[in-house]
């Protein structure tokens, strides 16, 4: 399983530890990811997602994962993302179809 976000693709930086002495050696800088499942209301199911925590706060500040993928541009968002926008979207015109 990679160690990326499935929302906004952040993933592993690099970086170097410097030791007091000076010497530096590589390291890695793991992202918080969390295993948590979203709510679609659209949907009407619960979505399973491996989101870093400053996504959750994103998803949560704008009103839901409905509304943070609707309102997020494709290039932003992962393959995962793009395939439930588009599921979103389609029984978003299904409902309207319907009304």
């Amino acid at each position: 399983m990679a160690r990326r976000c499935a929302v906004t693709g952040k993933g592993v930086q690099t970086g170097n530890l410097v030791s007091h002495s000076n010497i530096k050696t590589r390291r890695r800088y793991l992202p918080n990811l969390q295993t948590v499942s979203l709510l679609s209301d659209t949907l009407g199911q619960m979505v399973r997602l491996r989101v870093s925590t400053h996504a959750l706060r994103s998803i949560e500040h704008r009103g839901g994962i409905d509304a943070y993928l609707t309102s997020a541009r494709n290039e932003e968002l992962s393959l995962e993302a793009r395939r439930l926008k588009r599921r979103i979207s389609k029984a978003n015109k299904a409902t309207q179809a319907a009304a």
